[in-house]
């Protein structure tokens, strides 16, 4: 059965360390979901485009929220090589232009390539904030490269990336991860839990 007119909105950002502490809950969220409802991904773009080093202050927050999380959410890995290997900018808009990009291309490569960029970021210890890492995402999910760079910075993608930051605002969802539930012109915000997925769904379907 589908739930006509309703949208379930989801407020994400690749970049954000407590949406990847959400992903398997929100994995089998979307699983149980599936053909019942539309699922709207809103990008939230934590951070806006920068060339300038992560200040060690923000370094030192970032590697303590990881550590938040790994003990919040059990089974979360995070790793610490990036802080090391990379040189970290507070800068998400790329990623998340690329999430754009990649849905352009191919809309069934959008959640693909947010999984690729949180694996790149939190496991393999590579730096998306820079573009010709996403390029490379793009090539290894078999998007066009070059179609998918020039997406990247037109601005047309830049327009879509704020106009989903201000819908977002609009909708009053603040942090991220965040779901909203719009059925008609009424909006009901769903509670997260990390570790239950059927909390989650029971207040969607109900």
């Amino acid at each position: 059965m589908t739930l006509d007119g309703t949208k379930l909105y989801y407020l994400h950002d690749p970049m954000c360390s407590w949406c990847w502490g959400f992903k398997p809950t929100w994995d089998i969220v979307t699983k149980q979901l599936n053909g019942k409802i539309r699922i709207v991904f809103l990008l939230g773009g934590l951070a806006p485009d920068s060339d300038e080093d992560m200040p060690l202050q923000t370094r030192d927050y970032v590697q303590s929220n990881w550590r938040r999380i790994e003990e919040t959410i059990p089974g979360t890995k995070f790793n610490y090589d990036f802080w090391t290997k990379c040189k970290p900018r507070r800068s998400t808009y790329p990623a998340c232009r690329a999430v754009i990009s990649a849905r352009f291309q191919n809309p069934d490569c959008e959640t693909l390539m947010i999984s690729a960029i949180q694996k790149c970021y939190y496991l393999d210890s590579q730096n998306p904030s820079n573009e010709d890492v996403l390029v490379r995402l793009a090539r290894e999910l078999g998007l066009d490269a070059e179609k998918f760079r020039f997406d990247l910075r037109s601005e047309k993608v830049s327009k879509t990336l704020l106009t989903e930051i201000s819908l977002a605002k609009s909708l009053e969802m603040q942090r991220m991860p965040s779901l909203s539930l719009q059925t008609g012109r009424e909006l009901k915000a769903i509670s997260i839990d990390y570790l239950d997925p059927n909390y989650i769904v029971k207040q969607i379907i109900s």
